[in-house]
């Protein structure tokens, strides 16, 4: 075995040194080390750097908004409300819609839309915006038209911040009347139901500048008085208080009727962050609420006071605005002595009272509660009254801000709007973008409005992650360096391990996407050290050995990193660097003049990484069509001096352009030479160097190549990425030096890629040979005695006499073996952990949440509850329930579901010392043998396995991952378990000058069935 692995190690290297050109290359750079300065890099100064790049450019996007604050607030403080108002604007859904006449729609005028690259050549009007009213509110209502009219202004900004800023994108005005305002002006389309669920007031961008954190209680009565359609709306009800909140919220439930009820009983007596996980949680028990039995709402109200008192000591909630919201179908008392008791004449905790149904028996006592202290009344009547309703609560919490003329800028996690029109036409092509938005409060400045503390909107615009991305050098991080940047929960903003996508194509996005921690991809940190100095916001330096995955989580590299971090200045953020030790700690910078430099970078064959900033292409229009190769030979040349680019990198591209450029001329002779590779067994040469730049040689025609994909744009394991570089390139550098990477598809460091039947054959041929003298062997791979497999380091099959093996893990094959060599430390295994898992579970499928959701059926619900009350005196009272039930109780059966999870899985990496080893496993009838030896200067082994015996009683060794499952006492300590935060700076929970007295009202009961009526009989002659 030894003289096989020797032959066919021999022959291999032989025709990848050849081909590859690495012996030249490495004679070439041995020429130019005399220009060659080696520096260490100062991991501290260098996270600074980028975090101080970082600021500016965060700094623009924020003055691009304040911009917008003051031209809409001065705008309206002009504006005097006119009901009569008749103005013809840009309805972004009607925008360019004609009758059948041909005439354009009311609201539908001619806008001009056209590609534009920079906005991902979508059709948008970069002179004007648009606007999106949504579907359930009138596009003429005298609120809208006069917000709209005003807010026409706002054209001139938009188009101005652009010119200032061109790397800027969507910017907008959200207003508190519901309408949307965005630039560039874009074509809105409704779904399949002809409807459009976008709000802006309840996107997070929207609420979180909007509003202060907030500790919430929820109390949700659940007596026999709230059976049926009641208690559906009061469930919707809490779903939408919780769609309001952020992260930087805090909250709970309970449900109350004679007794209390926490909708999760682990979570007895506290408080909660409101992120992703948290809140479905609390959806998910919302189910098992079932109405009975009478209320004690004064039992409830002293339980959400203490809670409230008690977390707030705790320092450890929002310590800002603090609520209580009440949904019911009735209170019989004011509870006055309570409030006395609790919260006057301070009055820190709002109460919001949501009284649910129709009668207004109890909505003077709900109405006194919510008005006393200093919160808000509101009834809600069906389904789609709901959203509207519970966002009222929102203007009651920005009134503090408003008075104060406080205008905070906020920046939201990274996120992903899929329901904007921009994300909805990129998604087929690209996938949907992960971005962050920068947001300001808009005020009214109108003095005899002060004490009511207007809020007129939000405006905002958004930064994609990957805009933060090209501000960061990769060249310097080294080969597994990477920058990375959090929130202050914790939370990853950037960071190469982040997965926010599944399943094929990677369009759907993870429940809790926008919630990982950074303790869950950098969890080798079990202490939190490094994730809890960042979040309070600190600079400093931070080591550990970590396993790093690569290709998709088969492999791991096991290295030492050092991690610096600071903070990046006016905003929320903090920002780190990984250097990995050895490649990570030092950079050269050669030296070579721009004459020659330019004169190796004219080649067709070089290539450099597109999503590296070499030059920023994004400050001029003129620019934006240029590749990033096309732009340095025009800054170089000195032919756009408005061009801003990266000297430093450049200069160290035109080095590896000089270095590298003889490799080209000696490929090409290769080529040219028949007698070479007859067998077209190599198809491809290339190499890359750190500074991104790539040579690629063909010694076949395109259309023979067997992977078509390789070292193209759609390959992003195997190009130069913005986070990180290709995978055999970082392969190979964890490889002892003068050694060739082998793996599939079949690529070199400084490479080649070959037929795999190419590879084999080679395999096969170096396996007949023996050292006897007659010619005749003992043993070989054509026995069927005997099963011969070529394996890498990290145990994969790359040859095997079952060609349907390549690619499998060897234990999957032979367990047996797999297991032994790892018993006698020739592998080891890694554990590794996956905290951002999805898994298949079964979960109860019904179609009764469709009916909360879909306005028709919201309808028809609210018209059977009408007729079901005005028949209540001639049947018992459970005939709403049974009558609704027809809308929403559906059979139950299972459904496979892709859920979060955490996972546990094994990698395997082979021991560099051991060469050689035979082994004998004893199984339970039979022995059976096997050698392993090494292929040297490779990552290869050839493994002899006795065939005979099957050994079956050993089970496969497999890289499955397992689902961590964990009790409920275990659950309940996660629920509870709060990292570290930082809260926001700013709190403006009270001012002394608010008017309470704007406490809600109740409609007329009257009017809503007038309306009803009217609806249904339209509704049943259609």
């Amino acid at each position: 075995v030894k003289l096989w692995a020797s032959a066919f190690g021999g022959e291999i290297k032989s025709i990848a040194a050849k081909y590859s050109g690495s012996q030249l290359l490495q004679k070439k750079y041995k020429e130019y080390e005399k220009d060659v300065a080696i520096e260490e890099i100062d991991g501290l100064q260098l996270v600074k750097k980028l975090a101080k790049n970082m600021e500016e450019m965060f700094h623009k996007k924020s003055e691009a908004v304040r911009r917008l604050v003051e031209a809409a607030e001065e705008a309206h403080l002009k504006h005097e409300f006119d009901a009569d108002l008749q103005y013809e604007y840009f309805n972004a859904v009607l925008i360019n819609e004609r009758d059948k006449d041909g005439n354009f729609l009311e609201l539908g005028k001619e806008f001009i839309l056209a590609p534009n690259d920079h906005f991902n050549n979508l059709p948008v009007n970069i002179s004007l915006s648009d606007v999106q009213v949504p579907t359930n509110m009138y596009n003429k209502d005298p609120a809208i038209v006069n917000g709209v009219y005003w807010s026409e202004s706002l054209n001139k900004v938009f188009v101005d911040n652009f010119d200032r800023d061109p790397s800027l994108i969507w910017q907008y005005f959200g207003s508190a009347k519901g309408f949307f305002r965005q630039y560039p002006g874009i074509k809105w389309e409704p779904d399949e139901n002809g409807v459009i669920a976008f709000d802006c007031r309840n996107r997070k961008w929207y609420i979180q500048a909007a509003t202060s954190p907030k500790d919430v209680v929820i109390l949700v009565d659940v007596s026999g008085s709230m059976k049926g359609l009641r208690l559906t709306i009061a469930k919707q009800t809490v779903s939408s208080i919780l769609d309001t909140l952020g992260d930087d919220d805090f909250f709970n439930i309970i449900a109350y009727n004679e007794e209390l009820h926490y909708v999760e009983p682990c979570l007895n007596g506290t408080l909660v962050q409101a992120d992703r996980t948290n809140k479905e949680h609390f959806r998910e028990h919302l189910d098992k609420l079932f109405a009975k039995g009478i209320g004690m709402l004064d039992i409830a109200l002293n339980e959400a006071f203490n809670i409230l008192s008690d977390f707030n000591h705790t320092g450890q909630g929002s310590i800002c605005s603090q609520a209580i919201m009440l949904i019911t179908d009735g209170a019989v008392d004011t509870y006055d002595t309570i409030f006395a008791k609790y919260n006057w004449p301070d009055r820190k905790v709002r109460i919001f009272t949501y009284l649910i149904g129709r009668e207004a028996a109890f909505a003077d006592n709900l109405k006194w509660m919510a008005c006393a202290n200093k919160g808000f009344f509101t009834q809600i009547s069906t389904l789609a009254d709901v959203q509207e309703n519970v966002m009222e609560y929102l203007h009651v919490l920005s009134r503090p801000k408003v008075i104060d003329q406080e205008h905070d800028v906020v920046w939201t996690e990274a996120y992903i709007d899929s329901t904007l029109p921009q994300a909805q036409k990129l998604a087929d092509d690209q996938g949907l973008v992960l971005m962050t938005t920068v947001a300001m409060p808009v005020f009214s400045k109108q003095n005899e409005t002060r004490s009511k503390g207007i809020l007129l909107g939000v405006v905002g615009t958004d930064v994609p992650v990957k805009e933060l991305l090209k501000t960061i050098p990769k060249y310097k991080l080294g080969i597994h360096g990477y920058a990375f940047a959090i929130t202050n929960n914790g939370y990853i903003l950037t960071h190469p391990e982040l997965r926010p996508l599944y399943e094929e194509g990677k369009k759907r996005r993870k429940p809790n996407y926008s919630s990982v921690d950074l303790s869950e991809v950098e969890w080798e940190d079990r202490d939190d050290v490094l994730r809890n100095a960042m979040v309070n916001r600190k600079t400093g330096k931070f080591s550990m050995e970590v396993k790093k995955t690569v290709d998709k989580g088969k492999r791991v590299l096991v290295m030492t990193n050092d991690y610096y971090y600071t903070d990046i200045k006016g905003t929320p953020f903090s920002l780190g660097v990984a250097l990995s030790r050895g490649h990570g700690k030092y950079f050269f910078r050669g030296n070579v003049t721009i004459e020659e430099g330019l004169h190796d970078l004219e080649h067709p064959d070089v290539s450099l990484a597109d999503e590296w900033s070499y030059c920023n292409t994004d400050l001029h229009p003129e620019h934006r069509h240029l590749s990033q190769l096309e732009a340095i030979k025009l800054y170089l040349k000195g032919k756009e001096p408005l061009l801003q680019c990266d000297k430093e990198l450049i200069q160290e591209v035109l080095f590896d352009a000089v270095v590298s450029a003889p490799i080209e001329a000696y490929w090409t002779s290769l080529a040219l030479n028949k007698s070479e590779n007859s067998d077209k067994g190599v198809e491809v040469a290339f190499l890359g160097t750190r500074t991104g730049l790539s040579r690629i040689n063909l010694f076949i025609g395109a259309e023979q190549l067997t992977n078509q994909d390789f070292l193209k744009a759609g390959d992003k394991e195997n190009i130069f990425n913005a986070d990180h570089f290709p995978l055999w390139y970082r392969r190979a550098a964890e490889q002892i030096p003068g050694s060739f990477v082998y793996s599939i598809p079949f690529s070199t460091a400084v490479g080649i890629q070959m037929k795999l039947e190419f590879f084999q054959r080679k395999f096969w041929t170096a396996s007949r040979q023996c050292a006897s003298l007659d010619g005749k062997c003992s043993i070989s791979c054509d026995d069927e005695t005997v099963n011969c497999y070529l394996i890498d380091n990290n145990g994969f099959i790359l040859v095997s006499e079952d060609y349907t093996q390549t690619g499998d893990f060897f234990g999957e094959v032979e367990g047996a073996v797999m297991n032994k060599l790892l018993t006698m430390g020739s592998f080891k295994r890694i554990t590794l952990y996956d905290y951002q898992a999805m898994c298949r579970a079964n979960k109860e499928s019904s179609d009764g949440a469709h009916g909360l959701l879909d306005p028709y059926h919201a309808f028809l619900s609210a018209v059977k509850w009408i007729m079901t009350e005005l028949v209540l005196f001639l049947v018992e009272f459970n005939l709403c329930s049974w009558w609704h039930s027809d809308m929403t109780a559906k059979a139950q059966k299972l459904k496979q579901t892709l859920e979060p999870c955490d996972t546990e899985y094994p990698a395997f990496v082979s021991e560099r010392t051991i060469k050689e080893t035979t082994g004998n496993i004893v199984c339970e009838d039979c022995s059976k043998s096997f050698v392993i030896q090494q292929i040297p200067s490779s990552n290869l082994f050839m493994v002899v396995v006795d065939s005979s015996c099957l050994c079956e009683s050993v089970a496969p060794i497999t890289m499955a991952p397992i689902e961590i499952r964990y009790n409920e006492s275990l659950k309940c300590e996660r629920l509870k378990a709060q990292k570290i935060r930082r809260r926001p700076e700013s709190c403006h929970g009270f001012h002394p000058e608010e008017n309470a007295r704007e406490c809600g009202g109740a409609p007329s009961l009257q009017a809503q069935t007038a309306l009803l009526f009217p609806l249904l009989s339209i509704h049943f002659l259609r």
